[in-house]
């Protein structure tokens, strides 16, 4: 009978840190197998030792390259996958005598471990059982004394070999993170930590439960001293206590959510609405946050755009963090310039305020229905609340005289109910009754419906204020696809003269 494979969890080096199951396997094993670098000493020998048995088969498998070059002719990749082979067929001789294995892993085996490569080739073949192990990440959390989660906070785990830019948006996306693989990844990871302004968060730690342990704020640590057993840790925000009013000025962040919720988030929102203080907004997007412990909600009516901004203004001045939510981009019909105009008053010049954009409607619409918006484009508000009808036609009247698309904000409410119709009208002077148009309503939302229709055959009643238009050009085409789907599309050239 062929013998039972085990892949051993040892924990984060502390040999005290093994758990019973693990310290049993071992003893009961016939063949230990672990892994080195060339120069032959393991780390999971070392940490496992004190339960090594003299009669034990040891197998040393180690690794042809680490770091350096290699001139295997399958490169890096092609000398692993090779090195992988042939540990397996070693490991798979003595299961085939009958003996058990057990292949120690520093960690957890299945958590960037080098136990996971073996038993993808012989699990499928032999018996196995894996034996979990205690995280480096969570012996970093218990050395620094810092909880990593809390309530419905959400752990993000990295490894520094990713590129900076994508370590630097999901560090801004999430609330705790742990940065793994560090030695000469490290500069990378700190100015990731840096331009997603969480560098002051940071926590560094240096082999932890091992000799030679040390823990430090991230930003003091020098990059030369920094091993590959070293993680770099942002702890629970919600354990750590919002921060309190600081001297000097705060800051207001207007926020851009997208159409719906948070699959239209961007990830340097995500980290916006999770960093502050307070939240200031009209209800319905305030609702698309999750409620964090410690963190102020001030909802009002959609009517109050400049109070709100003034709010906001006065708190960050009080030095407070303050997200102004606002739906789709902010920049568009929406909270951003409201916020500026009250900030351009003396009294707010030194409060720092950023904008941060989202997925517009019309770009979310213009997905749903295919690609009208494939070439110019024009955007507008139907809503008279702010301008005079006679400035909204004239401009109707200029962009539709110019062949463009249309996108068509605020079409419609309880109180404002003609303007979607007069709107067609003028439109009908310039484009055929056949024109296009894309009826998008609650886009990304539970109610999503997208439909669409001839110019002529726009219905005010099926239009309200959470639904968008898009009005094609001359050029705009519908095709009907193999799957009676209709998409619509307006080609990028467009005809000379």
């Amino acid at each position: 009978m062929s013998g039972k494979l085990y892949g051993v969890g040892l924990g984060p080096g502390d040999p005290s840190l093994l758990t019973v199951r693990a310290v049993e396997v071992i003893r009961e094993a016939d063949v230990v197998a672990y892994h080195s670098a060339r120069h032959g000493r393991s780390i999971a020998r070392g940490i496992a030792a004190r339960y090594l048995r003299e009669d034990h088969v040891e197998e040393l498998l180690v690794y042809p390259v680490t770091t350096e070059a290699t001139d295997h002719p399958g490169g890096y990749r092609g000398a692993l996958e090779e090195f992988y082979e042939e540990a397996a067929a070693r490991l798979a001789a003595h299961l085939d005598a009958g003996r058990t294995v057990a292949v120690l892993a520093e960690g957890d085996p299945f958590f960037y471990g080098s136990y996971q490569h073996m038993h993808k080739r012989l699990a499928h073949r032999y018996e196995t059982e894996v034996v979990p192990g205690v995280t480096s990440f969570a012996a970093a959390s218990a050395r620094l004394g810092r909880p990593l989660v809390e309530g419905e906070e959400v752990l993000t785990v990295l490894p520094g070999t990713l590129p900076e830019e994508e370590l630097a948006a999901r560090l801004a996306a999430t609330d705790s993170a742990v940065v793994m693989k560090l030695g000469r990844t490290f500069p990378k990871v700190r100015r990731a930590l840096a331009s997603s302004g969480r560098l002051d968060e940071a926590r560094y730690v240096e082999r932890a439960t091992m000799d030679g342990e040390r823990t430090a704020a991230l930003a003091e640590v020098d990059a030369a001293e920094v091993p590959y057993f070293s993680v770099a840790v942002l702890p629970s925000r919600v354990a750590a206590g919002r921060a309190q009013p600081r001297a000097g000025r705060g800051e207001v962040v207007v926020v851009g959510t997208g159409p719906a919720g948070p699959l239209w988030l961007t990830p340097e929102s995500r980290g916006a609405l999770a960093a502050a203080d307070d939240l200031v907004g009209y209800a319905t997007y305030i609702d698309r946050v999750p409620e964090r412990p410690g963190q102020s909600r001030h909802a009002s009516d959609n009517r109050v755009e400049s109070e709100r901004a003034e709010f906001a203004l006065q708190l960050a001045a009080r030095g407070r963090r303050v997200a102004v939510v606002s739906g789709g981009d902010p920049g568009v019909f929406a909270m951003a310039t409201a916020v500026l105009e009250v900030a351009s008053r003396k009294e707010y010049a030194d409060v720092p305020v950023r904008v941060l954009p989202g997925v517009t409607a019309a770009n979310a619409a213009a997905a749903r229905a295919g690609a009208p918006l494939g070439h110019d484009y024009a955007v507008f508000s139907l809503s008279d609340r702010l301008k005079p009808w006679e400035v909204v036609a004239r401009r109707l009247r200029a962009a539709a005289g110019a062949d463009l698309v249309l996108a068509l904000y605020n079409p419609g409410s309880g109180s404002r109910t003609w303007q979607v119709g007069a709107a067609r009208d003028v439109l009908l002077e310039h484009r055929a009754p056949g024109t296009p148009v894309v009826v998008a309503r609650d886009v990304g939302g539970a109610g999503e419906r997208v439909r669409i229709v001839r110019l002529a055959d726009l219905d005010p009643a099926e239009v309200d204020m959470r639904t968008i238009l898009l009005v094609g050009s001359s050029r705009t085409r519908v095709v009907r696809r193999g799957d009676g789907e209709e998409i619509v599309w307006t080609p990028r050239r467009y005809p000379a003269g």
